[in-house]
């Protein structure tokens, strides 16, 4: 296994970011792989696998490329810059960071990626161009236009791991965060299931990083050749896929004739309500105004198709069996929805 060893000032100083350029790179593993983890990324390959792979066809070189960087144990390091940790930053701005990367410092980066020396189609000085050029397509054509409901997923995503955090401290809150990631106490951090050697990050930033698609990577500063950072001016961070209740974005649209009953919004949350939720997790799926939800899920509980509980700081809403059974009744098949 591999594993960071994580001192409490370090740990106590981290923090959730935003990152674009992360949520981009995900979605082109995604692209890549070209497997969904679930509805909602099934729907989303059948929209943009096509372009993709068109892309690719008329561009060996960058194909092979993207091939190299996103390899099967780690992708090449100057795909993967750490973010800022300042705040999120625009997406162009992000992308500089890769787009401006030294040629030299690219190629040494695949041949480690592939473990062994690059072939002839990617000896070349124009790879970090290449691949941010294909990270701006993925962006602009994938990404961008859902972004805004991106966005409330990842800061619901925040919300909800910060309350875990501060009620059951920092164990619960990492493990499983990523595939092998797990506290084993003694300042150790398990970030992987896979063989490395132990990463020491006294006194150096540490952040997590939440993307829709499900994939995860970690990524750390690397001094350039012949520098040599102060230990707090390097930083680390662990991109984590989102909890699959809110990632997962293959939703059913309320039936007509419910919205026509209760209204489009109160149709809609009932629908979703199948399985609890927090109020923070319904903005997110809806795009609704917190106050809005709230005021639509009252009138549902006061109406006996929904109840609430609380589960530790969280109040959590579900269907009463009038509700589920009003939401069934307008869907074919013994399943209801």
């Amino acid at each position: 296994m591999s594993w960071w060893r994580v001192d409490t000032d370090t740990l106590a100083g981290s923090r959730f970011v935003v990152s674009p350029l992360a949520e981009a790179l995900a979605a082109l593993k995604t692209l890549h792989r070209g497997s969904a983890a679930h509805v909602g990324e099934h729907r989303w390959l059948t929209a943009h696998l096509p372009g993709y792979r068109d892309r690719l066809a008329g561009d060996p070189v960058t194909a092979a490329l993207v091939g190299a960087a996103l390899g099967p144990r780690w992708n090449a390091t100057f795909l993967t810059p750490t973010p800022p940790g300042d705040g999120a930053r625009p997406f162009a701005e992000e992308l500089e960071r890769v787009r401006g990367t030294p040629p030299a410092a690219a190629r040494a980066d695949l041949e480690e990626t592939l473990s062994r020396p690059l072939p002839g189609l990617l000896r070349r000085d124009d790879l970090a161009r290449r691949a941010a050029d294909v990270l701006e397509w993925v962006w602009t054509e994938t990404v961008e236009p859902s972004w805004p409901r991106r966005l409330r997923i990842i800061e619901a995503d925040i919300v909800a791991r910060t309350a875990r955090l501060g009620l059951h401290g920092w164990a619960t809150a990492l493990n499983g965060m990523r595939p092998g990631m797990r506290w084993l106490g003694d300042d150790r951090l398990r970030t992987t299931a896979c063989d490395g050697p132990p990463l020491e990050l006294a006194r150096g930033r540490l952040m997590f990083v939440p993307v829709t698609p499900d994939q995860s990577w970690l990524c750390w500063d690397v001094p350039p050749a012949g520098r040599r950072p102060l230990p707090s001016a390097l930083r680390y961070a662990v991109v984590y896929p989102c909890s699959g209740v809110l990632a997962d974005d293959g939703l059913r649209a309320a039936p007509k004739a419910l919205a026509a009953l209760l209204g489009t919004a109160r149709a809609g949350l009932l629908t979703l309500l199948d399985t609890p939720k927090t109020t923070t997790q319904l903005v997110a799926l809806t795009g609704l105004p917190l106050g809005s939800v709230g005021r639509h899920l009252r009138i549902l509980r006061e109406a006996g198709l929904l109840q609430r509980r609380r589960s530790g700081r969280s109040v959590l809403y579900f269907c009463t069996a009038a509700g589920r059974g009003l939401v069934a009744a307008q869907f074919p098949g013994p399943g209801g929805p």
